[in-house]
Parts: C-alpha cells; structure tokens; sequence
C-alpha cells in the first residue's frame, strides 16, 4: 500500500507544469470540465485535497499496469463467480441496509459538469448563468492550433458537427412533434406534461438526485429515478426534499431485458448514469446501454461518469478479488469494472449515440493529515441521439 502511496512529488509537479504550459498554449480545456486546480509548487501539494490534471509518463502507465496484472493473476474462485452477478442486488440492498444515506455525499458538481441537466433557457441560481442546449450539445469546432492529444481528449468530429448544424432547427421541429403524437398515444404516466424529462439509473440514496430537484424547482422539468436496491429506493421517497410532483422514484434492475419504465420509448431528453454501469458485469453492458438508449429523443442526451483504468481503488485490491480482466468484487459483494475511453466510446457508438465529450480525468487526491497521496482515474463522457437525417 506505503509503494502505490508514495511517489516523487517534485517529479509529478513537473509534469504538472509542463501540462499547465502545453494547455495554455493549446487553447485547451477550459476551467470546466474537470477543473482547473495545477499544482505548481511541490510545497503546495498538501494544501488541497485534489489536484487536477495530472499527466502520466510511460512509467507511471507501466507500473500501474504491472500492479494490476499482479493483483489480477490469482482470481476469485470461478464456481462462485455467478452469485456476485444473479444476486447483485442484494449485495446493494444490503450494502444501503447497513450505511442508510451515510456512505456518499451529494454531488454538488453535477451542474458545473453537466449543465445539460437544466433544460434550456434555465437559470442555474448558484452560477447565474443560463443553459443553452443548442451551445452544449453541438460539438465545438476544433483550432488548428490543437495538438493532437487535445483534439483526441475531445473527439471533435466535424462531420457530425456539420451534419446537425444545419439541420438543427428543423430537427429541434420535428423532436417535438414526435414527443407530442408519443405522449397523445401512450397512456398517463408521471411527468408526460413536463417539456423536459431526465432518467437517473442507480439513483441509490439520492446523492445526485436531490442537487437535481432543488434546482429543477420552478421549471417544467421532470425527473425519474430508479435503482434495484428497494431500501434505496424507500431511502429516497422518505427524504425530506423529496416530490411527487417532480420526481418518480422507482425500484427498477436495469439488467432485467424485460422489465418495463414508466415511461415510454424516445420520450427522455437526459439520462444519467453516475458510477453505475461499473458494478454491472462487463458483458451485460452492452445490452443495457443499448436498452436506455431507445428512450431517449433525437437529440437527447446520456451523459456518463464512472472508474477509469488504473484508478488507485483499482490497484489497492488484494489478490483473490478479480473476477475477469479489470472486474473485481469488494470484501461486500459488490462489484466494479474499470473502464478506458474507447471502451466507453465503443459502448455508446454500438448503441448508436455519437460523441459529444469523452474525457479521462486524472487527478491527485490527497489525505492532508495522513500525508498521503493517490492517483484517481475517471472516465467523463457525453453522447447524443442524433437526429434522423432531413429529407432532401
């Protein structure tokens, strides 16, 4: 544990600075997403608790590397390998069972990421700016002075970006003339007179769906909620910010292929899925990403945030604990898989959405008292439903 803590601070603060200097001169990512805090100064290391942007070298990647192939090369028991799959939901109800609402804080940093989550035209009151869906979803053009790395981070695709610049308005016509003969033809669900609707799958307890209804509050917004842990589910009706009126919670196992929402096909504009598609076997996730795709609209949005390869909780695991490449089960059941950016792009591309961001965000976290440092890894990405091509 005392190896993969400790490093060469003065080394990583230069790495730091030289990618501080390599984005300024790139015109590359700006404060958000992924923040903006560099270290600069290796006497500064302790005096935050995260650090962004921090840039490895070929022997950081390799190492890390070689620490998950040792700790991967004795795995769990294959014969006990299914219960962790066909009884996951029990392992989390009991997980919710034992730490209630205590184990995870809210996500406050959800709008600064994800502004996509205010309709547009909605005022966000903690930053006094308004949301424009048309400037957050169409892909930025790139600057030809962009090197390469930058340009990849962001997966700037010009010919999608001209495809629906074009068409914008009139696909904007057609999305809501489906949405109305969609909601006129289905019988009454929750929220089918909201003009905008989001879906958080793996709500758990509520961390990120209570910072979502505060501010959805005066808007016609709708949000729905689901989880297959039923404590969690009863955990979130019983919070005190919790309304019916613009939240519909829900006990819902997103692997089930068969199981049916509230609501119907193609009537969401955002779906949101935040550290979850990571406690879900690497091969049902395909499926199930394709699943919620067909609820959203042309032009919806599924923005995604999970672990990324190599993250410290991935290399701190005991041997024993992996049950396949980068999938592993905690001391409580549970389950997690690391993630890479062309898997994740793979993943929703398969599914049909198109790249709007796909992000790895490295960063240094920092234990102040214990004087301690870890690498974190998380992979951030947005992709759209596009929208059908225009008839010529």
């Amino acid at each position: 544990m005392h190896k993969l803590q400790s490093f060469s601070v003065a080394k990583l603060v230069t790495d730091f600075i030289r990618l501080s200097v390599r984005l300024k001169s790139s015109g590359g990512r700006p404060s958000a997403p992924l923040g903006s805090r560099i270290l600069t100064n290796p006497d500064d290391v302790f005096k935050h608790n995260m650090w962004d942007h921090v840039e490895w070298t070929e022997e950081d990647e390799e190492n890390a590397r070689k620490k998950a192939q040792e700790n991967s090369s004795e795995q769990h028991p294959l014969k006990e390998q299914g219960k962790f799959d066909t009884e996951a939901g029990q392992y989390w109800d009991r997980f919710y069972e034992m730490h209630q609402d205590k184990f995870f804080k809210d996500r406050r940093w959800l709008f600064l990421e994800f502004p996509e989550l205010l309709p547009s035209g909605a005022e966000d009151p903690d930053s006094n700016t308004c949301q424009s869906h048309q400037q957050a979803t169409i892909p930025l053009q790139s600057a030809s002075s962009m090197n390469t790395e930058t340009r990849h981070n962001q997966h700037i695709d010009h010919h999608n970006r001209n495809t629906n610049t074009f068409h914008f308005q009139e696909f904007c016509q057609e999305a809501a003339q489906e949405t109305t003969t969609a909601d006129t033809q289905t019988s009454t669900f929750p929220g089918q007179h909201a003009s905008f609707r989001l879906l958080e799958v793996g709500c758990g307890v509520g961390n990120s769906v209570f910072p979502i209804v505060n501010k959805l509050k005066e808007t016609d917004s709708f949000l729905y909620c689901c989880d297959f842990s039923p404590r969690a589910i009863q955990l979130v009706k019983d919070h005190p910010d919790y309304d019916d009126s613009v939240c519909h919670a829900f006990v819902h196992d997103i692997c089930e292929e068969m199981a049916s929402f509230p609501f119907p096909a193609e009537s969401l504009d955002i779906i949101l899925a935040v550290f979850v598609l990571s406690s879900i076997h690497p091969e049902r996730v395909q499926g199930v990403v394709n699943r919620l795709s067909t609820y959203l609209k042309h032009g919806g949005i599924f923005l995604f945030r999970d672990y990324g390869r190599y993250d410290f909780s991935q290399l701190r695991f005991k041997k024993g604990r992996c049950l396949s490449e980068n999938f592993y089960t905690r001391g409580d059941g549970t389950c997690v898989y690391f993630f890479t950016k062309e898997e994740i792009h793979d993943l929703f591309s398969k599914a049909g959405l198109e790249e709007i961001q796909n992000l790895e965000d490295k960063r240094l976290q920092v234990n102040r008292g214990k004087k301690v440092v870890m690498r974190r890894v998380w992979i951030q990405s947005k992709y759209r439903k596009s929208y059908p091509h225009a008839s010529s």
